[in-house]
């Protein structure tokens, strides 16, 4: 027997059902002939039917109301309809109202009903298939579309730490210069190093380094505006870039992170020579201490040099004594 192959054969008639239903089931089609459209339309409260063959003219509800409300159960059901009639006023709008094709009564040619009906099947078949292609299209396009997001985020991001890398942000850096002169607001930079890092490495190994930058990534990263940004700028420096934050705001925040670092339990620091993982920060604002983007990169630096040669775990900006 063919796979989804049900048919619901309505007519009143018991001589043409029992006709059409040996007639379908010779050719390997499972039949239900039933002697009522509501009778057929009940059948639809189970299960819906691929094909319906109906009698248009049929005691109570006929077939063109049924195939009207088939219609709205399961638009992809196909009707096929019997009539004496085959005038354009019966045919057309059975037509205009969705049946699939029709057959006429008498049934002198057997062989044109399991034509029709077969195709009927394979158009149920063709729908079937291609919703299935769309929606593996859909699946498709969706995966397809994660997966290039997920590139443009391996693309901006530090594989180790999560946060953005040192392109996008010298790219970002940018923009916000350059938006922040021509709209005459701040933008401070806040750039740092954990002290040591070196030492640690050495003590107790790349990968526990590893632990503690994932770490430093997130007490950085923390509490930070949806405008802000956090990189990692390389090594064991991370930057912060803060569009709109004058030098004041720019050096509450660093000491707040510089406290966060001194105040974390971080694995192993009490091996480092304070005692404990620490941060040296460096801060530079647009347009106080710079006017260009590399210059404000360099001022930054050497805010944190000065930061450092001052004995680290301390935050120092630019022009500062």
């Amino acid at each position: 027997m063919k796979n989804d192959t049900h048919i619901i054969v309505v007519d009143d008639e018991e001589s043409l059902r029992n006709l059409l239903s040996s007639l379908l089931t010779d050719n390997g089609y499972l039949v239900t002939a039933v002697s009522s459209a509501e009778e057929a339309l009940g059948l639809f409260e189970d299960k819906h039917y691929p094909v319906v063959l109906t009698d248009i003219c049929l005691k109570g509800m006929d077939g063109i109301e049924l195939l009207e409300k088939l219609n709205k159960l399961n638009e992809d059901t196909q009707i096929v309809l019997s009539t004496n009639n085959a005038s354009l006023d019966t045919v057309l709008p059975a037509l205009r109202a969705g049946a699939y094709d029709y057959i006429l009564k008498p049934f002198d040619e057997l062989d044109q009903i399991t034509a029709v009906v077969n195709r009927a099947m394979e158009k149920v078949r063709l729908l079937a298939e291609n919703r299935h292609l769309v929606e593996q299209l859909k699946i498709s396009n969706q995966s397809l579309s994660e997966h290039n997001n997920k590139l443009q985020e391996m693309a901006i991001q530090d594989g180790l730490t999560g946060l953005y890398n040192h392109r996008f942000f010298q790219e970002s850096l940018a923009k916000n210069v350059s938006l922040a002169n021509r709209s005459g607001l701040s933008c401070s930079l806040v750039f740092m190093d954990i002290d040591h890092f070196k030492n640690f490495n050495d003590t107790h190994g790349h990968p526990a380094g590893d632990e503690v930058l994932k770490h430093s990534a997130k007490l950085i990263a923390n509490d930070l505006r949806v405008s802000d940004l956090a990189a990692r700028y390389g090594g064991e420096e991370f930057v912060l870039l803060l569009p709109g934050t004058d030098k004041t705001g720019a050096l509450i925040l660093a000491e707040k992170v510089r406290q966060k670092f001194e105040s974390h339990p971080f694995p192993g620091g009490e091996s480092q020579p304070l005692g404990k993982v620490t941060v040296s920060i460096g801060v530079a604002t647009f347009p106080d201490d710079a006017t260009e983007t590399e210059e404000l990169l360099a001022v930054a630096d050497q805010a944190l040099y000065k930061a450092k040669e001052q004995g680290r775990n301390r935050v120092c900006a630019a022009g500062q004594d």
